[in-house]
């Protein structure tokens, strides 16, 4: 898959640097020098923590690889043969980084001013902290909020906290159950420990399970506003729902459940989750994807029991007991949060 692994070194960053940002694309020619724009301008104040930027492409045919190499010939990349999927891409540009901390930024996004500095800060003020993620804004209403962070409820829903509400009600920094992988820090250490990205995901719910892993060993995650991205959303997709994004996001669903819910935990979990996977059921029904939700949630079970789904499953341990707890807790709480939309 890499047999294509062309790298320009970049004369960005002579000074040892402290973070390296991996931008995954495919097909994003429309959007990417906007992004890589904001980062060159990031890059130029004084008080930016020194980073590298690693484009890692996903087999684009937009022109996207011309496009790096006749306007960002400065930029180190990682040029793919095939569409690998989102986590196989970050996993490669994570692996390359040989720097403290990683930050996952999406291709549709603009950095907004002491974007990296804040969430730099943000990561060094704990080291129980694992991920960071930043106030992502709509694009084209940046007065509202597109992501401040992810929560995952008891219902087995993971939802993007304060999505569409007014950014100001969410200027405060606070613990989430996961960072959003669109643009998030990732303490670099922390991976070494529990692994990386679960490439069997391919795209969806990824940084929903690897948050959830962290948190079973222990560590936290959290949301900092003053880091802000302006994102398109949807940009390799093409829709908030279509049929790609319903069947693999669905399997992801049940995926996440089986490989890190202890099986106690999860006949605890049991009726409140069959009561919202058939909630759901009928929310895709009513959109004319049943079958599809259906189908997605018969490949998520299948995953889960097969061999490959049971080798990722996380391991049930009795030091990690007090963590389950706080987990479990976690999933109420985000129940409420979910329905007085707080």
């Amino acid at each position: 898959m890499e047999a294509q692994n062309a790298t320009d070194q970049a004369d960005w960053g002579i000074i040892m640097e402290l973070i390296t940002i991996v931008i995954p694309n495919y097909n994003g020619k429309t959007y990417l020098s906007d992004c890589l724009m904001s980062l060159d301008a990031e890059r130029q104040r004084l008080d930016t923590p020194c980073f590298r930027v690693l484009v890692v492409d996903n087999g684009s045919i937009d022109g996207s690889v011309q496009l790096l190499a006749e306007r960002w010939p400065q930029v180190e990349k990682v040029l793919l043969t095939e569409n690998t999927g989102f986590c196989h891409a970050v996993n490669v540009g994570i692996r390359r980084a040989d720097t403290p901390y990683v930050i996952l930024l999406n291709n549709d996004t603009k950095v907004k001013t002491g974007f990296v500095k804040s969430l730099y800060n943000a990561i060094e003020k704990d080291t129980k902290l694992f991920s960071v993620s930043a106030q992502m804004l709509m694009w084209d209403k940046p007065e509202l909020i597109d992501d401040a962070g992810d929560l995952y409820c008891v219902l087995g829903w993971a939802f993007a906290r304060g999505k569409g509400r007014p950014a100001k009600t969410y200027d405060r920094p606070a613990r989430v159950f996961s960072a959003c992988g669109g643009a998030a820090i990732y303490r670099r250490s922390v991976f070494e420990e529990i692994g990386l990205f679960d490439e069997k995901h391919f795209a969806y719910l990824e940084d929903l399970d690897i948050g959830y892993r962290a948190r079973i060993y222990g560590y936290r995650n959290a949301y900092e506003p003053e880091a802000q991205v302006l994102h398109f959303g949807s940009a390799s997709t093409g829709s908030r729902y279509n049929e790609f994004k319903t069947t693999l996001a669905s399997a992801n669903n049940v995926y996440v459940i089986g490989k890190n819910m202890p099986f106690l935990q999860f006949l605890i979990n049991f009726p409140f989750l069959f009561f919202g996977f058939f909630v759901k059921a009928l929310f895709f029904w009513k959109k004319g994807m049943g079958v599809l939700y259906l189908r997605g949630l018969k490949k998520g079970l299948g995953l889960v029991l097969s061999e490959e789904g049971r080798r990722h499953k996380v391991p049930f341990s009795i030091k990690h007991f007090k963590n389950y707890l706080a987990i479990q807790w976690a999933l109420y709480v985000n129940t409420i949060k979910f329905l007085t939309k707080g």
